[in-house]
């Protein structure tokens, strides 16, 4: 098995965690590889490569939160690459792996004793002239926001080309089952377990009744045009990457041609973890 481990470099416990998970593969009969970067700043420069992806890799290993995971998952998913998560952060939705259980969680992986969990993800796109342009891909959300001063910004949308009434709001998010947890959540939408296969829109803070969370079926595209505002509008995708939008340009978000491949296992159940983790984040 070719395996690649991906630490977080801004955490403090990434070194130890990466120790351990080296010293028990060295044991094992496995090709290790960390992107090069990475591979320096731990001391791991024998297995760094440039180019993670040509390593051919059958796993990815993400040590960190859920963050972490979720860029490894962006970087991996459109290879049909599975990747796993080490959670050494706060809560850990995605994470599969907590510090104490990690030699025992990886001998599993080794073996095959786990199961893949594909999450539907999202593709941003930017409209202009009829032309669209890639943005990005989410695994949780893609979210619209003016970029400088906190002023609301005048939405118009259509769910499969029927138009909607236009609204005023601090933003919009467009979240997958799996995102539900996320930033959503903070903005009042519902949970939804990361099974059902759909499309969650959470307006931020409107300033009308009438707006409110909507769920739609995961195959409808949503186009949205920003109007009636002179600031700097952006989207963000799973909090991580972002990308400006010009006044002249529309964002359409759908469903992404490929979905994000989570190793989970068998002692997990997802409404105790999110009971859990629910009641640890306060």
């Amino acid at each position: 098995m070719r395996i690649g481990i991906f630490p977080n470099c801004k955490k403090a416990a990434s070194k130890d965690t990466l120790d351990r998970v080296m010293t028990f593969l060295a044991k094992q009969d496995v090709d290790v590889f960390v992107p090069q970067e990475m591979a320096e700043l731990f001391g791991y420069e024998d297995i760094g490569v440039d180019n993670i992806l040509k390593a051919e890799i059958d796993v990815g290993i993400s040590i960190g939160g859920d963050g972490t995971l979720l860029g490894v998952c962006r970087l991996l998913a459109p290879h049909n690459i599975p990747v796993c998560g080490i959670n050494i952060g706060n809560l850990g939705f995605l994470a599969d792996i907590e510090v104490p259980e990690l030699e025992n969680k990886l001998l599993k992986i080794l073996n095959g004793n786990y199961n893949i969990e594909q999450r539907l993800m999202l593709a941003g796109y930017i409209k202009k002239d009829n032309a669209l342009k890639l943005a990005g891909y989410a695994v949780n959300d893609i979210v619209l926001t003016s970029a400088g001063v906190a002023r609301m910004v005048g939405l118009e949308m259509e769910f499969d080309s029927y138009k909607i009434p236009s609204y005023r709001a601090d933003g919009l998010i467009v979240s997958t089952s799996t995102g539900s947890t996320a930033y959503s959540l903070s903005a009042g939408g519902p949970i939804i377990n990361p099974k059902v296969k759909v499309l969650l829109i959470t307006p931020i803070c409107p300033h009308t009744f009438y707006v409110r969370p909507m769920i739609i079926n995961e195959t409808e595209e949503i186009s949205i045009k920003v109007k009636d505002t002179s600031q700097e509008v952006i989207l963000t995708f799973d909090g991580q990457d972002v990308y400006p939008i010009a006044s002249d340009e529309q964002v359409v978000v759908c469903k992404a041609p490929f979905s994000a491949k989570i190793i989970k296992f068998d002692d997990k159940n997802y409404y105790k973890i999110l009971l859990n983790k629910l009641i640890r984040s306060n």
